[in-house]
């Protein structure tokens, strides 16, 4: 799994998971990062705000180190949200 070369644990991806089950919760999320573009997910501080955004959402308290792991992650990833392809390989890795 490419998370957990980031030091994510495999349980918090888990939880995660099963609250973006909840269609209120997954509807709140979709409107957080609805129009989010390339460059937007390129930028340490908009990609802070998203995570923190959506840990509040999720009513999740994450510490800085797992605030940092995520958005080192996701930058590395370098996630074209216009990009089926993109969306695919990150769906697959978290299947």
């Amino acid at each position: 799994m490419g998370y957990q070369q980031y030091g994510i644990s495999p349980q918090l991806v888990e939880r995660i998971k099963l609250k973006m089950k909840n269609p209120a919760v997954k509807e709140r999320i979709k409107k957080l990062i609805d129009g989010v573009t390339k460059a937007d997910l390129q930028d340490k501080a908009k990609v802070r705000r998203l995570i923190k955004s959506s840990a509040v959402i999720m009513n999740e308290n994450f510490s800085p180190a797992q605030e940092e792991q995520f958005v080192t992650f996701v930058i590395a990833q370098k996630i074209d949200p216009n990009n089926t392809f993109h969306l695919i390989k990150l769906w697959g890795m978290f299947r």
